[in-house]
């Protein structure tokens, strides 16, 4: 044990070091690590092992979704009918499916046709095929929405890689969601930004990226009176992204909170027994 502590320390200390060495390299000049800033932590309804999805804000999300983001980004993987969990009604569902039109067949001569969609559709992509988005999005195909809350992660270093442990931290893609619709700026001096791109210090894979500033104060009306603002519709697309990736999510914490109870119960049970077993036998 002894030797196994010895060479896990040398080990240990190399790499804090080297983490420390590779921060000092980046704030004096050199290879920039991406995103320049960490992403803004927000607070989420569904944060923490006992967190739930405020529905409000998860209607206010699709909304946002669908007169802005979705003439761009699709979310393939997401049939209307799951809508039924934001509380909307199957009559509700069906008449959101209806102002879609998918495409379907072959029929009976052989050919694909279009028609209205009912809620056992999938949310239908904005483009035919993955050349046509790229072709009309500068090249590269916007990503589709159905599970990017919870394919971008930013690390978070030590400590707080460990103790996310413990706390149930999930809401990584959320916050770079957030911080990235509302971190356009106007580059530093002297940092030149390519044609066509537009700076943003939160983003994942650089320092610029083709996609301009989406949102901005009152471009989408909302029915429950939130505010209209940026902030407030940054932080609904984030929340609903979050729940098209996982709308389990509640159900899972539930799940988990019995199974971690019912193991802290038999754990008790199995030690008071081999307790009352063993008392009066000599070791």
């Amino acid at each position: 044990m002894k030797k196994l502590i010895a060479s896990i320390v040398p080990l240990a200390l190399a790499a804090i070091i080297g983490v420390g060495s590779a921060v000092a390299s980046e704030e004096e000049g050199g290879t920039p690590h991406y995103p320049i800033h960490h992403p803004k932590e927000q607070s989420w309804s569904f944060a923490g092992p006992f967190g739930t999805f405020d529905k409000g804000q998860l209607q206010r999300g699709l909304k946002v979704y669908v007169e802005v983001c979705s003439a761009c980004h699709s979310m393939d993987l997401v049939p209307f009918r799951t809508l039924g969990a934001l509380g909307y009604s199957e009559d509700q569902v069906k008449a959101f499916a209806a102002n879609y039109e998918v495409e379907d067949g072959p029929n009976a001569d052989g050919d694909m046709f279009t028609r209205t969609a009912v809620a056992s559709d999938h949310f239908p992509s904005p483009f035919p095929n993955e050349e046509a988005a790229a072709a009309s999005n500068g090249g590269a195909a916007p990503p589709d929405f159905s599970l990017l809350a919870k394919a971008r992660y930013v690390e978070r270093g030590f400590p707080q890689f460990i103790l996310d442990v413990f706390t149930g931290y999930n809401e990584s893609g959320p916050n770079y969601i957030y911080s990235l619709l509302t971190g356009y700026e106007e580059a530093p001096h002297g940092h030149e930004v390519a044609e066509g791109t537009y700076y943003n210090p939160y983003f994942l894979g650089s320092s610029e990226l083709a996609m301009a500033p989406p949102l901005s104060d009152e471009q989408v009306t909302y029915d429950d009176g939130a505010p209209e603002t940026l902030d407030q519709y940054s932080h609904d697309v984030a929340a609903f992204m979050m729940w098209a990736a996982e709308p389990h999510m509640e159900e899972r914490k539930r799940t988990g909170f019995m199974v971690i109870l019912f193991l802290a119960i038999f754990s008790a049970l199995m030690y008071l027994t081999k307790k009352a077993v063993y008392s009066n036998k000599e070791h």
